[in-house]
């Protein structure tokens, strides 16, 4: 059962793999903001995911983020989701990255709720049309 203020916390090291250089959305060897977007989901995904029934998981339908400070190759960003309201089959989470010195990013995403086989159906029927 999902509970407000349920939070999760997931890390990743800041390497060449992630950088903006490397993923294309700059030219600088710093953590790239997609990269952080995606940890960020990836935390509230993993929490969504303990409460859910079998056959649901969640897809993310909105992000709003800020990313105000770069992280260095090396350094461990940190981020964090909390679940803040729930309604109907829509989750929204307040989420923060940080690194050792301190807040790189904050935003809020919505994920809804939906049964995984019909979700993948319905997407690749596309190749059909």
């Amino acid at each position: 059962m999902m509970k407000i203020g349920m939070s999760r916390t997931v890390s990743a090291k800041v390497n060449e793999g992630n950088t903006a250089a490397a993923v294309g959305s700059g030219d600088t060897r710093v953590f790239a903001t997609p990269m952080m977007v995606a940890l960020m989901e990836n935390a509230a995904s993993t929490l969504a995911a303990e409460s859910l029934e079998e056959g649901q998981t969640t897809v993310g339908i909105e992000v709003q983020v800020s990313h105000v400070a770069a992280t260095p190759v090396g350094m461990t960003v940190e981020a964090t989701a909390t679940l803040t309201s729930v309604e109907g089959r829509t989750l929204t989470f307040s989420m923060e990255a940080r690194d050792e010195h301190g807040v790189i990013g904050t935003g809020v995403q919505k994920r809804a709720v939906v049964l995984r086989d019909r979700f993948v159906e319905k997407a690749y029927s596309k190749l059909e049309k």
